[in-house]
């Protein structure tokens, strides 16, 4: 896989208006950080301050953590010096760590990150990571419900219970939120219950155990949900999935000093396949990102916040 950077632009910006359409619809092996020929200079160790990370939150926690402490002994090594990677109980806690300056680098949702950004203006993002579904930087959102709740149609979804993951998460919330808004549907009024579940796992665990009718998710949470059989195919469906989303990217402050940036970036970019699931998705690589790449989120963002035209 070429870890090349890919503009999202010319493909994405059409998804401000055309994500809203409706479209019916394995864990990779480790590869010990040990491995690495870059043993870490002690002096350099004693001498660089501890570079803290942020992670927000996407599988189970024990699972995420044990990806977390991989990838934290492989940066340690690439870097020469101290890492520690914590990951956050919510997609809240890790922007505000990062905007108030706490941590230098944090792994942020597409929105989450402009959300960020829209808070500090002196954040950027440096890689994404390379979907291993679609081999390309971008994924999607899909709601998913029960095929025993009389639901075909994402109309069909009023006087049901429904789950979004957070409302800084892209696919759980911001790209379905907009698609109920280009038809008329206000989830807080037309919706019999909303609940927020905190992670893509917690919210498939949600409709596995019947406490809501319907939720949206990440695609590639709702396939390994289906291949584990939490969500049996004869017992579940998507009704409806989105246009691409530019993948979730680690951001860093400015204030990172831009040798360390350089040497952060090229890391991941390098980093084994089985150092990459930080987030909980099957990614085969990272490719370089900027911000113009999510210019499409913050126009999305903007048609959501709107108010509607028709009540």
């Amino acid at each position: 896989m070429k870890k090349s950077r890919i503009n999202f632009n010319l493909v994405l910006t059409l998804v401000i208006y055309s994500s809203v359409a409706c479209t019916p619809s394995v864990s990779p092996s480790v590869v010990s950080p040990s491995s690495s020929t870059n043993a870490p200079n002690p002096s350099n160790s004693q001498q660089n301050p501890e570079l803290e990370i942020a992670i927000i939150p996407w599988v189970s926690s024990t699972e995420q953590q044990d990806k977390i402490q991989q990838l934290e002994e492989y940066l340690k090594q690439e870097l020469h010096q101290p890492v520690k990677i914590q990951l956050t109980k919510d997609y809240e806690t890790a922007v505000n760590l990062l905007v108030k300056g706490e941590v230098k680098v944090a792994y942020l949702g597409p929105l989450s990150y402009i959300q960020a950004k829209q808070r500090n203006p002196n954040l950027e993002p440096i890689v994404a990571h390379i979907e291993k579904t679609t081999g390309r930087p971008w994924y999607t959102s899909v709601i998913v419900v029960n095929s025993q709740a009389g639901i075909i149609t994402l109309e069909d979804i009023k006087g049901k219970r429904f789950s979004f993951v957070s409302p800084s998460s892209t696919s759980g919330f911001l790209f379905p939120s907009a698609k109920f808004k280009k038809l008329g549907m206000k989830p807080d009024r037309d919706f019999s219950e909303v609940q927020y579940a905190g992670g893509h796992d917690k919210n498939i665990i949600a409709l596995a155990e019947g406490k809501v009718d319907a939720i949206a998710v990440n695609k590639s949470a709702y396939i390994e949900a289906v291949q584990q059989n939490l969500l049996p195919e004869n017992q579940y469906k998507t009704i409806w999935e989105s246009q691409p989303i530019p993948n979730s990217p680690f951001v860093i402050s400015s204030s990172l000093p831009s040798e360390l940036k350089t040497k952060l970036q090229r890391a991941l970019i390098n980093a084994p396949e089985g150092l990459l699931n930080v987030g909980g998705i099957t990614a085969t690589g990272y490719t370089v990102v900027q911000d113009e790449d999510y210019e499409p989120i913050r126009k999305l963002q903007t048609f959501l916040e709107k108010p509607t035209q028709n009540p």
